[in-house]
């Protein structure tokens, strides 16, 4: 209910502030994905093979 309020307010926040956030969603997003790959390793290796035929197939 405060992030409601705060919103409301409109008030910019400090840099710093939004890259701490920035930064913890990041390492949360990649802890996620290494949890998926270890889950589901066929379907990982298949998403890295395809990732690679990418960057083969990128015209800089």
């Amino acid at each position: 209910m405060a992030q409601s309020e705060a919103a409301g307010e409109e008030q910019p926040e400090s840099d710093a502030e939004r890259r701490r956030r920035r930064a913890q969603f990041l390492r949360e997003l990649n802890e996620a994905k290494a949890l998926r790959d270890r889950v589901q390793p066929r379907r990982a290796r298949a998403a890295r093979m395809r990732q690679q035929m990418r960057m083969r197939t990128f015209r800089w």
